[in-house]
């Protein structure tokens, strides 16, 4: 439930499916392989036709009903080769979003880290930097992520404190609140305040 309220007021986020702990095991060494290695030849330099595959690519996922690894993965690879070649490009920072969307959606919470990292500390005047700094605020909320409230509660601080008017600061209060309840007694007050 705590997960449900928070990510229904984050940015929209992909459908997320179970799947067997190999499969799992298999997307997630995959998945970390694919920030860390970005190959250096020169098609991989050319900006243009780097965002032409993570257009391809983000239209794909966009059309999943359920999240496919493979595609996840080839998704991830194709924004972070993008965005890490291309960083000056207006559209670098949109894309570690979406990277970081996809890498929660696939449980790989490390690989989310890092681009939301990237983004939030390389692009300060990024339009949309709260709402980044928010997923890495719920990354280390969630017990199946990174499972650290006292950084989540920085986190969320560090945005009210920064965007004091934003919706993304009245999300953050609301988060800061529930740290530290069980969904049951989440459920428990949103029924009592009814």
């Amino acid at each position: 439930m705590k997960a449900l309220i928070t990510l229904c007021s984050a940015l929209l986020f992909l459908c997320a499916c179970n799947s067997s702990s190999n499969e799992a095991k298999q997307n997630d060494l995959i998945a970390k392989d694919s920030v860390k290695a970005l190959v250096d030849t020169p098609a991989t330099k050319d900006c243009a036709t780097l965002y032409k595959s993570a257009k391809i690519m983000d239209s794909i996922i966009l059309m999943q009903t359920e999240v496919n690894a493979d595609i996840a993965n080839r998704s991830i690879r194709a924004f972070t080769d993008y965005a890490f070649y291309c960083e000056n490009d207006s559209m670098s920072p949109i894309y570690l979003v979406k990277t970081a969307q996809i890498a929660m959606a696939i449980n790989n919470a490390n690989q989310a880290k890092v681009v939301l990292d990237r983004c939030i500390s390389n692009y300060p005047k990024f339009k949309n930097k709260p709402a980044a700094m928010f997923m890495l605020g719920q990354l280390y909320d969630e017990q199946h992520m990174l499972n650290n409230e006292e950084e989540a509660k920085k986190i969320y601080e560090a945005l009210i404190y920064e965007y004091p008017k934003s919706d993304w600061a009245i999300n953050a209060k609301a988060a800061i609140k529930l740290l530290g309840k069980t969904d049951e007694q989440i459920v428990k007050e949103f029924t009592k305040g009814k």
